[in-house]
């Protein structure tokens, strides 16, 4: 294999000497080819498995002319929305359209359209009628069956029948995509793979498809929240690769969409052999005018230690896609691409990250998990540690010295989250002391989301007891060590089961801690999370009771200002979120109150609208006229005294 970019046009097949590619891979990202991408990834193992690959980066949708520019592939099309899903990067959570597009030459936005996905495979089927169409990655992968979609407040389709594609890779997708292209390879038609770990096909017929579940139709979901819920819980909890049955979703008489068990994780070795393949790691020289693509920025000097996550926050999509199951590289593997980096012309001595979805995730969270899997009924950390969970961090911290230890390293960073309830679990106390000493730059990020106790069940998060018993060790492990460092929180407002009270409490909490924090992330609402499931069916899916969901935007914003109530922008809506809580006793001039009357003598539970002018803009004005009186005074005592003056004159 070359360590080289794969063709994007023609004439970069002719100096491969290639007449014909086996896939044309078309993806919404500019062609980065480095292993944090996932379509870096996929195009270079095929490539190990002899499949020649060509790369079509943000082809213009509305120009056939753009699909075809490296000819009809032998195999198939591959198409892949980029690493982020689409409509996520297109818009806030308010649906505001973003400014930037991280993932695009000189971070440009609308280099790619909404959907992209689908959009893509639609421009495919104009052109080629009956190419086979494999799509993956994270926008297809949470799409797989019917799902919520917050942009258009409906229940959708699979996105497998709206784009048109033959099949889905879901997941991560390595084996399933080999796996794949060796059918095609063989001679197998599209329309009969349907037998392979970790995809979703489309079928008229089920007599074949053996043992499955069936899930309420998609009429059914459509009409009746309840069996909507009670169809995505059946989803979760077969989303593991040992103990998940397939799935069917009944669409019409004869259209059935079947989701086969996700495919098994990957060893060790077969985690070094992807990472140890050619890439470039750079993006496509093409770009370098336009101002590069700055989503490489961070990742460029960063080490991908893991995959999946046990942690089963409720919000976050890993389980649907990444799984629960910890997968690891070898400390070998790890150190060789870190080698990799330090010759780089720019390191400056800084490794930004070492970790994945969960850093100090390094094993499973139990010795049996690689072989009967994730527990369906019950979670590793949440409510409380299970007790088969391991807690350990000394392979983490072995490979962390090892790394610290390299020539020219002069700090390894750790950014991509640590999960403090199972830090504070540890017994050993080594790691958390390493960690202020070594790894953190003055701030340590960490996900405690909320405070109250009722949000953060919901959330599926621990108690707030055990976020504050970790803030606890954190400080004193810097006192011992002499250093000053602090905690940033990330806070989420507006979760499902965050009423005004519990948005009070947080803000309550935050006047206590004397922080403020600078950003606030507003739960949005992703295709395949539980957090999404009662966003929109508002009940909880694993035991259906009803739960309280801030839909509409104003009582989201009031949420959020809350969390930010020092911001003078704020002020309206936190006094309108007070008052709507009955807790005006928090408007006043105490030190536990969040802000201060803005009228004297005003009766704060009237909730009549304020003037709009500050307490400090009355001061001022205040301060001005008894100023302006005294400026008058004094003229009126010169004129009488110039008068009198003038008469003394004229009695001379």
């Amino acid at each position: 294999m070359n360590k080289d970019f794969l063709p994007i046009s023609k004439e970069d097949m002719k100096i491969r000497g290639w007449e014909q590619l086996d896939f044309v891979f078309v993806i919404g990202d500019a062609y980065v080819d480095h292993p944090s991408f996932g379509p870096a990834i996929i195009s270079r193992v095929l490539e190990s498995y002899g499949y020649k690959v060509g790369m079509i980066a943000q082809p213009d949708w509305k120009v056939e002319e753009s699909i075809t520019i490296l000819g009809q592939p032998r195999l198939g099309f591959l198409v892949c929305g980029g690493n982020m899903d689409t409509m996520v990067n297109h818009y806030s959570v308010a649906k505001k359209r973003r400014q930037k597009d991280y993932y695009s030459p000189g971070g440009i936005m609308g280099l790619r359209p909404d959907r992209a996905t689908i959009v893509y495979c639609n421009l495919i089927r104009k052109v080629y009628k009956k190419i086979p169409i494999i799509i993956g990655g994270i926008e297809a992968s949470l799409r797989r069956l019917a799902h919520y979609d917050y942009w258009s407040d409906k229940v959708k389709r699979s996105i497998l029948l709206d784009s048109g594609a033959n099949i889905i890779s879901y997941g991560m997708g390595e084996k399933s995509m080999v796996e794949i292209a060796d059918a095609l390879a063989s001679g197998i038609d599209i329309q009969d793979i349907t037998f392979i770990d970790g995809t979703v096909y489309k079928t008229k017929d089920l007599s074949s498809v053996y043992e499955p579940i069936i899930l309420p139709a998609y009429d059914t979901i459509l009409k009746d929240k309840k069996e909507f819920a009670r169809s995505f819980y059946l989803q979760y909890i077969n989303t593991d690769p040992f103990s998940g049955k397939r799935l069917v979703e009944k669409y019409k008489d004869t259209e059935y969409v079947v989701q086969n068990p996700p495919s098994k994780p990957l060893t060790e070795d077969e985690m070094d052999d992807i990472y140890a393949l050619p890439y470039v790691r750079e993006y496509h020289p093409v770009y370098k005018k336009l101002g590069g693509i700055p989503a490489i920025d961070e990742l460029r000097f960063s080490l991908v230690s893991n995959r999946g996550c046990f942690g089963g926050c409720n919000f976050c999509a890993l389980t649907f896609h990444q799984g629960r199951i910890v997968q690891t590289r070898s400390h070998d593997s790890i150190i060789n691409e870190a080698k990799i980096l330090i010759s780089d012309k720019d390191f400056k001595g800084y490794i930004n990250d070492v970790g994945g979805p969960t850093a100090n995730f390094r094993h499973a969270a139990c010795k049996k998990q690689f072989t009967k899997g994730a527990c369906t009924n019950k979670q590793c950390l949440f409510p409380n540690p299970c007790k088969n969970l391991d807690i350990d961090h000394k392979d983490y911290l072995s490979l962390l010295r090892k790394l610290r230890n390299l020539p020219r390293v002069k700090k390894v960073f750790i950014r991509s989250g640590i999960r403090f309830d199972y830090l504070v679990s540890d017994k050993d106390s080594t790691f958390m002391s390493e960690l202020c000493d070594h790894h953190v730059s003055g701030q340590l990020k960490v996900a405690p989301e909320h405070i109250s106790d009722n949000v953060l069940k919901l959330m599926g998060k621990p108690n707030n007891s055990v976020y504050e018993n970790f803030l606890n060790k954190y400080k004193k492990t810097n006192e011992k060590l002499g250093m000053k460092q602090f905690v940033v929180p990330y806070l989420m407002s507006s979760h499902p089961g965050s009423t005004m009270k519990e948005a009070v409490e947080l803000a309550e909490y935050l006047r206590d801690l004397g922080y403020m924090p600078e950003q606030v992330q507003d739960f949005y609402p992703t295709p395949s999370t539980i957090s999404t499931c009662m966003y929109y069916t508002e009940l909880d899916p694993r035991t259906l009771e009803p739960v309280y969901v801030p839909k509409s935007p104003h009582e989201k914003a009031m949420q959020r200002a809350l969390i930010q109530y020092r911001n003078p922008d704020n002020y309206d809506l936190v006094a309108e979120a007070l008052r709507s809580a009955n807790r005006t006793d928090l408007i006043g001039f105490d030190k536990n109150c969040l802000i201060k009357p803005r009228k004297f003598g005003s009766n704060k539970n009237t909730g009549k609208k304020h003037s709009g002018k500050s307490m400090e803009e009355k001061r001022t004005k205040s301060k001005n006229t008894r100023n302006e009186d005294t400026r008058n005074k004094n003229l009126r005592n010169k004129t009488a005294v110039n008068k009198n003056s003038n008469r003394n004159i004229k009695r001379k």
